[in-house]
């Protein structure tokens, strides 16, 4: 039976790495994107030619209200698995945030989570099969100064997780939620040398994560593996700041 897989985010480097290995574990995908229409044409072409999934591209901006209509209208498959990467930070005091800043990053983080799990877990249930991941934060479960907003949000994704994956789990749907720590991507672009390598002596593992960890992680939890798994933040953080 043919698996499709939406990932919420795919032209990010953690959204790339999940697209790459989960079309190699059988998934056929479809790619969301907001902005980086390059890169996920690119992602597109290199899984038409390293795998045999088949590939849809769909753009949807979801910090806005209407942002998940307009992804699901593009999309006209069962979808069995959900994988939800779509994310930004917003740097400074919370004090200096804006009343836009703070809707937007509500809406991405929680909203349109919840409106787009909402739109596909009725026929999920009907089928008693079903798996949703969302890539929250290690932020999410301590906190970060300076990021304040995007620690509350990332923090009710893991609330989230935990609470609907008590739901459905009568319906064989599981819910989890991978917690990344400092992972080699573009969001760790405005760090300085000195400063990246400070964070990695940080790190207990001594060094940042790479995007492959954390999709390695994500095919676990969509296999049957990962069968007795539901409603886990599953921390891919190399010890950092865990207590």
């Amino acid at each position: 039976m043919e698996k499709y897989a939406l990932i919420v985010g795919a032209s990010g480097g953690i959204g790339s790495s999940i697209a790459e290995k989960i079309s190699k574990d059988g998934y056929h995908v479809i790619l969301h994107y907001h902005k980086n229409k390059d890169l996920i044409e690119q992602l597109q072409k290199k899984l038409d030619m390293s795998t045999k999934s088949k590939c849809q591209i769909v753009q949807a901006d979801l910090s806005h209200q209407n942002g998940v209509n307009e992804l699901v209208n593009q999309i006209n498959v069962n979808i069995s698995s959900i994988v939800y990467v779509s994310g930004q930070s917003t740097v400074g005091l919370v004090t200096d945030l804006t009343s836009e800043e703070i809707d937007q990053m509500t809406q991405l983080h929680i909203k349109s989570l919840i409106q787009l799990n909402n739109y596909y877990l009725p026929e999920m249930v009907r089928r008693k099969e079903g798996n949703i991941i969302v890539i929250s934060s290690i932020w999410g479960q301590i906190g970060a100064s300076c990021e304040v907003l995007y620690s509350t949000t990332k923090g009710a994704q893991n609330a989230y997780v935990m609470a609907l994956a008590k739901e459905v789990a009568p319906s064989n749907i599981r819910v989890n939620a991978v917690a990344p720590g400092a992972i080699e991507t573009k969001m760790l672009n405005y760090f300085s040398e000195e400063d990246r390598k400070a964070l990695s002596d940080d790190i207990p593992i001594g060094r940042l994560g790479t995007p492959n960890e954390v999709a390695n992680t994500v095919s676990f939890l969509l296999s049957d593996y990962s069968s007795y798994i539901t409603g886990q933040i599953l921390g891919v953080n190399g010890g950092w700041h865990t207590s």
